[in-house]
């Protein structure tokens, strides 16, 4: 860690999952094995043209059961609503004090963090897909209606830095403000990038991790016709199954995962509880595919690779892998490939848990949410299970933690993000001594 400057540590997290809103309800889900895969029915859509029927959406779901409405709140999709939510929870996981704007030249409605200079937060947000619900929800009143459908704030709430502006606007975070897309891997990439903000002295603290809503029906559509989705529409509690045999896609997911990165020396001050320090990270692309991953993993190997050499972490050091860990054919094969690659021998015994065989995918957000799995973790000293695994496949014969967790002390946890395009993410978390 020698060339950067400063030291970062995560202090607060916020998930908002189809399996619990909020850490102890998500971390009772990663210890009990709770699922919220089910059968889908999108209205004024016949639902047979889809192979695959299945995904975890977060059920009723209400924006106002956790944050103040404001007048603009209205009109945001569920991605920033999700996202919002999560950086609500965050917050308050940190110990940072929310106070209601009395300034009368504040709009109302606006909030601001108690003891913090607002230039000093920033707000860098994975996003994989636009606001689809949105998006596709006034297109279907433009080709009805022409331009009388669309509403004016339509644009505004859509487009994928609307998600990050919403969020700082609430919060009144006035420091980097941006949104990340690299598909399953933007949650990743934006935590590798709220990490260099803090490490150059440009924040404080920074809101980050990743938020997504894509259960629509062009884009699960999209999915479903890539054959990426499994199509176990009997079976849907056991449809995601991540390195076992018979898996035949994954399940899709909504929320989102916000976490808050912090400068060491300022997380010490206020006497802030710390969860781990960010040691190491790395970012490569495969070059390859629109879609599927390089069978050789050369570049996905290096991206881990960066991240034990920038963290000065040796391969037997690390205790626990949370891997992108999807349930489809090539993903499973090649990510069990790359971890041979680099750990050699040992990565027979590291375990190796994939988050996503409980709450699904959760697309852009994946990231935010497995890295707080890491966390919780080396916190609590238990590694959730990979649930679903069946029937061993000789092509992916490593220690996945199958179907129940295990008690372990873990020092040094990697979570590993890989999305469409070949966008590969890789960050290391050890616990803070």
């Amino acid at each position: 860690m020698g060339r950067y400057r400063k030291r970062v540590v995560i202090t607060g997290i916020g998930p908002v999952t189809p399996v619990g809103i909020g850490k102890e309800a998500y971390w009772e889900s990663l210890m009990t094995g709770k699922t919220a895969f089910r059968r889908i029915q999108f209205s004024n859509h016949d639902m047979s043209q889809y192979r695959c029927q299945i995904a975890a959406p977060i059920d009723g779901f209400d924006f106002g059961q956790y944050v103040e409405r404001t007048k603009h709140s209205r009109h945001f999709g569920r991605t920033s609503q999700f996202a919002i939510v999560a950086t609500k929870l965050a917050l308050e996981d940190a110990g940072i004090e929310i106070q209601k704007e009395e300034d009368t030249h504040k709009k109302k409605g606006e909030y601001r963090l108690k003891g913090i200079d607002p230039f000093e937060i920033g707000v860098i947000l994975g996003i994989g897909a636009e606001s689809m619900d949105l998006m596709e929800y006034y297109h279907e009143r433009f080709l009805s209606k022409g331009l009388k459908g669309i509403s004016p704030f339509a644009l505004p709430n859509i487009y994928l830095s609307s998600i990050t502006s919403q969020v700082a606007q609430y919060f009144n975070l006035r420091g980097t403000a941006y949104a990340v897309s690299t598909a399953c891997a933007s949650a990743t990439h934006a935590m590798i990038n709220s990490f260099l903000q803090i490490q150059g002295g440009m924040e404080t603290l920074m809101i980050t991790g990743g938020a997504d809503a894509c259960i629509t029906p062009y884009t699960f559509g999209g999915f479903d016709v890539l054959r990426a989705m499994s199509t176990r529409n009997e079976d849907p509690e056991r449809a995601c199954r991540p390195f076992d045999r018979e898996r035949d896609g994954f399940v899709m997911g909504e929320g989102a995962g916000v976490l808050v990165f912090e400068e060491l020396e300022h997380a010490q001050e206020r006497g802030a509880h710390i969860y781990g320090e960010v040691v190491g990270f790395g970012m490569t692309a495969d070059a390859f595919h629109p879609t599927e991953p390089d069978p050789n993993a050369e570049a996905l190997a290096k991206a881990v690779r960066d991240a034990l050499q920038i963290a000065e972490i040796r391969p037997e050091e690390v205790d626990y892998i949370n891997p992108h860990g999807t349930s489809t054919p090539l993903n499973d094969k090649v990510e069990t490939r790359m971890l041979k690659e680099v750990f050699g021998e040992k990565a027979y015994t590291i375990p190796i848990s994939s988050t996503k065989s409980i709450t699904g995918h959760l697309m852009g957000a994946a990231g935010g949410v497995e890295v707080m799995a890491v966390l919780l973790a080396i916190e609590r000293r238990y590694i959730h299970p990979t649930l679903h695994y069946e029937y061993p496949d000789p092509e992916c014969d490593l220690d996945y933690v199958p179907n129940k967790g295990r008690e372990k002390e873990v020092r040094v946890g990697l979570s590993v993000s890989a999305g469409f395009g070949g966008v590969n993410s890789a960050v290391l978390i050890k616990k803070f001594e």
